[in-house]
């Protein structure tokens, strides 16, 4: 079978490396791709974007089955373009897409269906929402309506600063279109948790639970990342939670989803808060997490290609979906400077067994492997306990080196302590 896969980070990555454990691959082309992947991939530099130059590449190369990985394509409809000239795809249509496109949408749904979240309130004018932080709850959350890079959340610890970031989306444009609409809505304390779930639209597969790291520094301080690393399975979420989470959030979505004639298809992933009045949900992606694919992939011990297939024709229930009763961690090695400004272009040494190595950031440049982003890779290892996986993590990072990298040294200590 001839793949492709829309999307060039290590969550794509992740993903191209366990699609290749299935024989009947014959080769898997990532659009665009980036340099690091190269042993596992044909780069195409195809923006993932792009979504005319992929349905044309798609086309042309005979495609069996595409994923799309990433949210700005499934959100501008490569699903649908792709499907359209034949072409099977593992992710939901632009309909379904919207539930990460519009956050306005997500909470609204949410209302609507008695799916458990932080109270809100809509804005579309500036002066309005700026009227109402004036007696809000503090601290509060302000959230851009669209896609922002996963930066398009502030949690506003002083009213002042709520006011701020209102400005800042509605007024400045920091987030473009994305900002012209803002939700602000309670703030909610309480561990975090990812479920990544596969979906045909009838059935609901939960993946293993994952606990993110998104500050940039030790003791989560520091700006939001995009992640600095992740560990699976997530201590704080007990069977009893999973089986509550099925009942009042997964299975209620789904059908949510279905009954707008939105039905999602592909990777449902649900960020949830475990709150004194029980799991909440903070957001939803229709997509694979970055960086929690790259620790619940390497722990899945079913074959990923033939799930995906299963999502698309709907044949989930009668599908296989295992996991090793393992845990994984995965450290991001970041370019110092990261999330801000941070320099490319330092030449990277990697081992010459790659696995469980997943590459973000980096370019092939006259042969030498250069870095190319502010997420550079990561480094994940699985082992029967938390603490060996964590350990052998940290090990591996080890035997990478380029100029100018750093990461967090304390992946996995909270959930150790949960423990």
């Amino acid at each position: 079978m001839k793949l492709m896969v829309v999307g060039g980070g290590g969550r794509e990555h992740a993903i191209i490396k366990k699609l290749n454990e299935n024989k009947d691959v014959e080769v898997i082309y990532a659009l665009p791709g980036n340099g690091g992947m190269a042993d596992d991939a044909v780069c195409t530099g195809i923006g993932a974007t792009d979504i005319p130059a992929i349905v044309k590449f798609g086309k042309e190369n005979a495609i069996d089955f595409a994923v799309v990985a990433m949210d700005d394509p499934l959100v501008l409809g490569c699903v649908d373009e792709l499907e359209a000239i034949g072409i099977p795809c593992f992710g939901p249509e632009a309909k379904a897409a919207i539930i990460e496109g519009s956050k306005i949408f997500s909470k609204n749904l949410m209302k609507k269906y008695n799916i458990p979240t932080a109270a809100y309130e809509v804005f579309e004018d500036c002066d309005a929402a700026l009227e109402y932080l004036k007696d809000a709850p503090i601290p509060t959350v302000i959230k851009a309506d669209g896609l922002a890079l996963g930066k398009g959340v502030i949690i506003a610890q002083t009213r002042e600063e709520a006011m701020d970031a209102v400005k800042e989306m509605m007024l400045d444009g920091k987030f473009g279109a994305s900002g012209s609409k803002v939700v602000i809505e309670e703030f909610l304390t309480g561990p975090e948790v990812s479920v990544l779930s596969f979906t045909d639209g009838k059935t609901v597969v939960p993946m293993v639970s994952s606990m993110d790291h998104k500050k940039a520094l030790d003791n989560d301080e520091g700006l939001n990342t995009g992640g600095m690393g992740t560990i699976a399975p997530n201590p704080y979420y007990t069977d009893a939670i999973a089986k509550e989470c099925m009942e009042t959030i997964f299975l209620p979505t789904m059908n949510a989803m279905n009954a707008e004639g939105r039905t999602f298809k592909g990777c449902l992933y649900f960020g949830l808060m475990l709150t004194e009045n029980g799991p909440k949900v903070i957001e939803y992606n229709c997509r694979f997490g970055d960086p929690e694919a790259q620790v619940v992939l390497p722990l899945l011990k079913s074959d990923l290609l033939t799930i995906m297939k299963a999502c698309r024709y709907e044949t989930l229930a009668d599908t296989e979906v295992e996991f090793a009763d393992e845990a994984a961690c995965c450290v991001i090695m970041a370019s110092a400077g990261y999330p801000v400004s941070y320099e490319k272009g330092f030449e990277m040494t990697l081992p010459a067994d790659k696995t469980g190595i997943f590459v973000a950031g980096a370019k092939l440049e006259d042969g030498k492997l250069l870095t190319n982003g502010g997420r550079v890779l990561g480094v994940t290892r699985t082992a029967p306990t938390l603490k060996e996986a964590i350990d052998k993590a940290y090990a591996a990072t080890e035997q990478i080196h380029f100029d100018n990298a750093f990461m967090r040294k304390d992946i996995g200590q909270r959930a150790l302590k949960a423990l």
